[in-house]
């Protein structure tokens, strides 16, 4: 077994997926950090889990491993109170929570909360907050954004209106009709049509990072894309909205296009716009928490999920980035592995590097 170099910045601080990095959440007893590595101590002879409550090693006996295979094999039993070779709690939860939301997504109309917990076997309070831990939002919001996506699918069928919202599982349509613009972006019957009724105004500039179009409706902005075709970046956003009316913009809103592509070759001049964000509760969570992210800065995808209170939920957030319309408005940019690398970007790996970069050296 050879064990990572430790190492620390200038400041002192440990770098990301150093043995410095592992000792800290070691210490820490971070949960997070289960599954993503073990550590052994040479005294004991047994390996744990990062979030391991046994009494704390001293650090000169302490090793890290990959795996629990690599444990073993350099010759450490697992410890018997975080069982590191056993399902740990994290996927047990997970377990719990997939058992919920099969109930609530072929419910016909939403399950109690006591029902929920009587059906997978846990008290009501423990299993608010072990749903609400895993998926970053309550089961009332996760049946909210269920039951709008299957309303989402029904208008994209034709037929009734009022049919599509019974059968997504909402008792009147009144109910339905006073939250359907924050569920659907736009009225029933516009969503139905492909954004029929909806006026979107859009431009396409250029910068040093390739096109840049901008959308926007009444209420703000509702895309920013980038890529090396202007024509494919049209096509995107009519593919998106196919029956609503589509304007080019004047030379107001060139003058809009004009600010984001300040931003992107100068990021210290800074963006403020009105935005008309179309998103899941979870989404617009993690979105709001991109834009908190202070430009110059980086942040990790588990660093997002414990801000928004999920912290197990990293697929999730990783799903919400890649979904973002909006680029460098919400700055999914700033967001990177633990390891400090850089991961998918919508627009580009190599765009997602120039504007950290540009950032960081403003």
């Amino acid at each position: 077994m050879v064990a990572l170099a430790r190492t620390r910045d200038p400041a002192g601080q440990p770098v990301p997926g150093s043995d410095d990095e592992r000792w800290a959440r070691v210490v820490s007893r971070d949960r997070t950090a289960d599954g993503s590595f073990y550590y052994s101590v040479e005294t004991t002879g047994v390996y744990c889990r990062p979030s391991c409550p046994s009494r704390r090693a001293r650090r000169e006996n302490v090793r890290f491993h990959a795996s629990c295979a690599a444990a073993e094999r350099a010759g450490f039993r697992a410890c018997k109170r975080c069982r590191p070779d056993q399902p740990g709690l994290a996927a047990e939860r997970a377990e719990l929570v997939a058992r919920a939301c099969r109930i609530i997504e072929t419910a016909e109309e939403m399950p109690g909360l006591e029902a929920l917990a009587d059906a997978v076997g846990v008290s009501r309070y423990h299993f608010h907050r072990v749903f609400k831990s895993v998926t970053g939002v309550t089961p009332r919001a996760y049946a909210a954004a269920h039951r709008a996506g299957r309303v989402r699918k029904a208008l994209a069928r034709g037929g009734s209106v009022t049919e599509a919202i019974y059968r997504a599982g909402f008792n009147s349509s009144g109910r339905f009709y006073a939250s359907s613009t924050a569920v659907l972006g736009m009225q029933p019957r516009a969503f139905r049509a492909g954004g029929e009724g909806e006026v979107i105004r859009f431009s396409v500039g250029e910068c040093s990072l390739g096109s840049i179009l901008v959308a926007a409706t009444d209420r703000g902005v509702c895309a920013i894309s980038m890529g090396d075709d202007p024509d494919a970046l049209v096509r995107d956003l009519e593919d998106r909205f196919p029956s609503a009316q589509l304007l080019p913009g004047d030379d107001a809103f060139r003058e809009l296009v004009a600010v984001v592509v300040g931003f992107v070759e100068a990021p210290a001049v800074g963006l403020d716009l009105p935005l008309d964000v179309r998103g899941t509760a979870f989404q617009q969570r993690v979105w709001q928490a991109l834009r908190d992210i202070p430009p110059g800065s980086t942040t990790s995808y588990a660093d997002i999920a414990r801000r928004i209170g999920a912290p197990t939920a990293l697929r999730a957030v990783a799903q919400a980035c890649a979904a973002n319309p909006l680029a460098v408005a919400i700055p999914c940019h700033r967001v990177v592995r633990r390891d400090g690398e850089l991961s998918g970007y919508r627009w580009g790996v190599e765009r997602k590097r120039a504007l950290i970069e540009r950032e960081a050296a403003r």
